[in-house]
């Protein structure tokens, strides 16, 4: 199974696609990097609820999605599971 990746940016405007670790309306953990040098992060929502920000090594990263988008995914995704294990 493939792991999800998302798209962050970075503080100085580039950027990089990160793997999902765990994924919650509330908080995303992220894994920046790969190997021995990987890093986890957790990304939580801004006050204002349009995006998920954190901060890896003293550099903030963000995910320019809002909670509720990120629900509307996992809702989606959690139908999909569904559908595909209910006998036809």
């Amino acid at each position: 199974m493939d792991a999800e990746r998302i798209n962050v940016s970075m503080e100085n405007g580039k950027s990089m696609d990160v793997i999902v670790y765990s994924k919650r309306a509330n908080l995303i953990e992220v894994v920046v990097g790969e190997g021995v040098h990987s890093i986890k992060c957790e990304l939580a929502p801004t006050k204002n609820g349009t995006a998920y920000v954190g901060s890896v090594m003293g550099r903030e990263i963000i995910y320019k999605r809002s909670p509720a988008e990120v629900q509307a995914d996992l809702d989606r995704s959690n139908l999909d599971v569904r559908n595909s294990l209910s006998p036809r």
